[in-house]
């Protein structure tokens, strides 16, 4: 089965390095949530040298990028992600080594998510130049996927909705398109202010702010046994005071709470509000709340999936050499057997991969849709305009999510491999879009069947800003 986009994949191929330098220079930077200013410097560098008319501040974000070539429809859209993050620096190498003690890394892959969204935007345009193609190609550049969600704030302002088609990736350890979808979210501070006092001579005279948190916690383990299925709240203390013998007079928990749809946050979201509301009545202090991000789920789209299906076995799955195997092999060791074999079974990996190192061939999809566990604001984006996404195979099998494993391969020619096949996929994909508007209808009509018609509405108030201050001390030269 041959390749549609002939000249794209070529084109590829012959920026192969170029992509790969990209990819490097963001994976070395590593630049957490809403910060990474020089990762989209280069990537803007890289699209205005290739044509592309670019803009930044998307969002009201600094490092949000829209670029775009061509004109008229359809708008196929390819989005980026370059966000890294914390505590998971590595080396590229198969043992723990980081760069940087205690410091920022590519632990969900960003920099190859990035450049592969360029690699395929430059080479459907090439694609099209060289046919005459009408339509335009469109390269968005996402700040923040991870906790602070850019594309939320991208589409509450707008930015996708004249898009006809988005289309992204995720690196993963396995080749195939993502069929499942995601948890919708909520995250917030919750801030209680007390009254302080001496812990031992008058403690009497003190209102804890930490025993608000305390209680509030308390309230939301007791309430976990009446939340739906499939919800989740996490939280972490981030003031508990500043010494054991002074009563805190301030005191902050960060909440971030899923569920399977926008409508069941809403509605569990309240009940968290009530514990912090109950906690403070019990304390004698008062509590603000100040909203980080409200996110949809994923909106599949069964038309897209078709076409990024086909598109991928076309294209075919990386190839890896015998270093990469061999790497593959040394790194399994730093994670349990048993852990790798639960998280291919979960994710419905047939056995025949279970004691193998890489995936280097396309798996079907599975017969039931992966089970939500994670989230994204592509979420957002899917309640814009069709969108779909496939996981191409950057990381050996059974690596863990949000790690220094995952960052030391994002790193090297593993990483790499994965990459220029999902570049090589996604630019094919859009070039069959671009060439059957009417496969652009179908897409749009079943879009309008989820969606019952209903336009996108954003979950954040039309005044949230972006929580630039939870890293802002770590880039406080940056203004």
């Amino acid at each position: 089965m041959s390749v549609l986009a002939k000249n794209a994949i070529k084109y590829i191929d012959e920026k192969r390095d170029h992509i790969v330098e990209l990819s490097d220079k963001i994976w070395e930077l590593a630049e957490l949530a809403l910060w990474e200013n020089k990762s989209a410097a280069i990537l803007v560098d890289g699209l205005k040298s290739e044509g592309f008319k670019v803009e930044t501040g998307a969002g009201g974000i600094p490092s949000g990028i829209v670029a775009e070539w061509g004109s008229g429809k359809p708008v196929i859209g390819f989005l980026a992600e370059y966000d890294a993050l914390t505590n998971v620096s590595n080396k590229p190498v198969p043992v723990r080594d980081p760069l940087i003690y205690d410091g920022p890394g590519h632990g969900c892959g960003h920099n190859l998510l990035g450049a592969a969204s360029y690699g395929a935007a430059i080479a459907l345009k090439k694609e099209m130049e060289t046919q005459g193609l009408k339509g335009t190609v469109r390269f968005y550049g996402c700040p923040a996927e991870e906790n602070l969600s850019g594309k939320a704030f991208m589409a509450r302002d707008g930015v996708f909705k004249d898009c006809d088609i988005a289309l992204t990736w995720h690196p993963g350890a396995v080749n195939r398109v993502s069929t499942g979808s995601s948890l919708a979210n909520n995250a917030a501070y919750f801030t209680f202010f007390g009254r302080s006092a001496h812990a031992a001579g008058d403690p009497h005279n003190g209102r804890s702010a930490l025993d608000a948190v305390q209680l509030m916690n308390m309230g939301v383990e007791f309430l976990r046994e009446h939340m739906p299925p499939r919800t989740r709240a996490h939280y972490v203390i981030t003031n508990g005071g500043g010494q054991p013998n002074v009563v805190p007079p301030e005191a902050q928990v960060w909440y971030l709470v899923r569920a399977a749809e926008r409508q069941a946050i809403d509605e569990l979201w309240e009940r968290i509000i009530k514990c912090a509301k109950g906690a403070a009545e019990m304390t004698d202090t008062r509590y603000e709340l100040k909203l980080i991000k409200a996110i949809y789920n994923v909106l599949n789209n069964d038309v897209l999936e078709d076409v990024l299906d086909e598109s991928f076995k076309r294209v075919g799955a990386p190839k890896f050499s015998p270093e990469d195997q061999k790497f593959a092999e040394e790194i399994s060791k730093t994670w349990p057997e048993t852990t790798k074999r639960n998280t291919l079974r979960e994710r419905q990996v047939p056995e025949e991969w279970w004691d193998k190192y890489l995936n280097d061939e396309v798996l079907d999809r599975p017969a039931v849709p992966d089970e939500a566990r994670g989230s994204t604001d592509v979420g957002d984006v899917s309640w814009c305009c069709p969108t779909a996404q496939i996981s191409t195979a950057c990381q050996a099998l059974g690596t863990p999510g949000h790690s220094w494993q995952y960052a030391a391969q994002a790193g090297m020619s593993i990483g790499h491999a994965g990459m220029i096949t999902a570049a090589k996929v996604l630019a094919e994909a859009g070039y069959v879009m671009v060439t059957n508007p009417a496969l652009v209808e179908k897409a749009w009509a079943e879009f309008r069947k989820r969606t019952g018609g209903l336009e996108y509405k954003s979950a954040m108030p039309a005044d949230q800003e972006p929580a630039f201050h939870v890293f802002a001390a770590k880039y406080k030269d940056q203004g």
